[in-house]
């Protein structure tokens, strides 16, 4: 029976020093392994036999010690090796390494595991996947691209499919203003060159048919025909006010009147009539298009000649080249130091709008400051798309700006511009600031305005996601076409109380086991969480020196172990040849 007993201890040894080998085995198979823990056996007796208990000394006796008989060997553990692996430069942004505690979460089937196996990439669907086509999860972003860091989900990089725009919040307006110029005393005023008369020969009125209408010294030939489409060539100081001919007017020779053609010819060449603009003008010039008296020679008593006053300022000259019957002349000039500069805001699409700002020298004060007013017109905007009855085209406002006797900035007033993006796509109204807060009004120095180039409210047009970097702290952060940066995600990172206890599911993932505890959820560098480092990968931990070594220790065991089963055999071998 004590034979057999030894068989059966050597074949322990045999068995555990078995599994100590497939153990080493495995670590030295994955020593190239990417974010491979290494394992190892540890060892503890299996069995003893107590053949006495011992006794404890008294006055009479020494006592004994107990005797006991060990029964073999068995494997205690197999415990894994978190320790940190040796850290790899590969240039892969999507390669991530952990430096410290922690584990990447993926997510495969519906069910989260974890790894420090960083080798990510993008699928066709710009998700971030593992190697094995995982999930890798995170903290996504809402629609103004804050980061949710309540819940985690799939992560997304997005390249060349995102697009985002930033809507004008402000625009910075720099230069000077030259208060050697002389203030505002006379606006441009434009006169037909006809004298006008209604068909019967008496003074035209606003509610006169432009069917009706007819030059003074011509009255049998019509000069509007039912039908004919009114588009006016004009320029304000040299430059086209209607480059793409929106603005336009049908006669209907049944219904379309002198007023109407007044009302219109103020909307299609921008004159702004608002009557804190009508009330600054000098006297004389209301800004507009009316009827006036004929009183050139020769002119028909009860003619009437058809007048433009533009807004004043030599920046706002009109100048009408054709689109009339008749032609329009200049009979005033304008009067008054002014300059002019174009600028582009951007609606919540990205679409650029150009807008046009003229700055005219209204008046100097007593104290020696100046006031200067402003007009803001547009293109772009919704009314000036198509010309009708009762909008106000591109016309989008008018205020002052003061500055001191210095020349200093004292105040701006109704500088706040609305655009009608209507019909769009876009958000239906873009309301942004002109801020001239760093302008200046000098004497001896030319008028000029220009936008600030350095404005971070300024909004820009659409641009695409073409790149993306990946901090310590796991934001990603995109990098789009106009050098625009936005977060496009976070990667989160999970711990455990006892990550010893997690269960190895092959391919570098491991599960929640029963002492692991449950996964603390966290960004990179937060609740004791290591750092991301982007373009690296984390490598095996083995330490193939100590794999051999162990090996050969291991080795060794098995040996003497089999020894013991092969004298054990011999013994017994001698034990039943005494029948003989």
């Amino acid at each position: 029976m004590a034979l057999t007993s030894t068989l059966y201890t050597g074949l322990s040894g045999l068995s555990a020093n078995q599994t100590k080998l497939n153990i080493i085995g495995n670590n030295i198979a994955n020593v190239n392994t990417t974010a491979f823990k290494a394992s190892r056996a540890l060892f503890r007796p299996q069995l003893y036999v107590t053949d006495a208990a011992g006794a404890a000394p008294d006055g009479e006796f020494g006592g004994t010690n107990p005797s006991q008989r060990g029964l073999g060997v068995q494997v205690g553990t197999i415990q894994r090796n978190f320790n940190q692996g040796n850290l790899e430069t590969t240039g892969v942004k999507t390669d991530l390494a952990i430096e410290g505690e922690g584990f990447f979460i993926v997510n495969g089937g519906g069910a989260d595991s974890y790894t420090r196996d960083g080798t990510f990439t993008t699928n066709e669907d710009s998700q971030l996947v593992s190697s094995r086509g995982e999930y890798v999860r995170g903290y996504a972003i809402d629609e103004d691209f804050n980061i949710l860091d309540t819940q985690v989900t799939n992560l997304e990089i997005p390249l060349r499919k995102l697009t985002i725009a930033k809507p004008t919040e402000s625009i910075g307006m720099i230069g000077n203003l030259n208060t050697s110029g002389v203030p505002a005393t006379a606006a441009s005023v434009l006169g037909s060159d006809a004298a006008l008369l209604d068909a019967g020969g008496a003074a035209p009125t606003g509610a006169t048919l432009l069917a009706d209408l007819r030059a003074a010294n011509d009255l049998a030939t019509p000069l509007f025909a039912d039908g004919q489409v009114i588009d006016l060539n004009a320029r304000r100081n040299g430059a086209e006010i209607d480059p793409e001919g929106n603005m336009n007017l049908e006669v209907d020779g049944a219904a379309t009147t002198l007023d109407d053609l007044l009302a219109f010819m103020e909307v299609a060449l921008g004159i702004n009539t608002d009557a804190d603009v009508a009330a600054a003008a000098p006297a004389g010039f209301a800004p507009g298009v009316a009827l006036a008296a004929a009183t050139a020679p020769g002119d028909p008593v009860g003619s009437l000649r058809l007048n433009v006053t533009s807004n004043v300022g030599v920046s706002n000259s009109t100048s009408i080249l054709g689109g009339l019957p008749f032609g329009m002349s200049e009979t005033t000039a304008a009067v008054g130091e002014s300059t002019r500069t174009s600028l582009n805001a951007y609606d919540t699409l990205g679409n650029v709008i150009g807008v046009e700002v003229n700055a005219v020298f209204e008046q100097a004060l007593p104290d020696g400051g100046t006031v200067w007013r402003f007009w803001t017109r547009s293109n772009d905007t919704a009314a000036a798309a198509e010309y009708a009855p009762g909008t106000t085209g591109g016309i989008l406002g008018s205020g002052t700006i003061t500055f001191d006797a210095d020349g200093n900035f004292v105040s701006q007033a109704n500088n706040a511009v609305t655009v009608d993006r209507t019909g769009t796509g876009a958000e239906p109204e873009l309301t942004f600031d002109l801020n001239f807060s760093r302008m200046t009004a000098l004497s001896g120095q030319s008028s000029l305005l220009n936008p600030d180039p350095i404005n971070p409210v300024a909004g820009f047009a659409t641009q695409t996601l073409v790149d993306f970097t990946i901090s310590d702290t796991g934001l990603i952060e995109g990098i789009f076409s106009g050098n625009a940066r936005r977060p496009l995600g976070q990667i989160a990172l999970a711990q455990f109380d006892n990550p010893e206890a997690l269960l190895d599911q092959g391919g570098n993932n491991f599960t929640v086991g029963p002492g692991s505890g449950d996964p603390i959820v966290a960004k990179p560098t937060q609740a004791g969480l290591g750092r991301l480092l982007a373009g690296r990968l984390e490598g095996s931990n083995v330490d193939i020196s100590r794999e051999f070594i162990d090996m050969i220790v291991t080795s060794t065991g098995f040996s003497a172990a089999s020894r013991v089963i092969s004298t054990g055999d011999r013994l017994m071998t001698e034990l039943l040849n005494l029948q003989r």
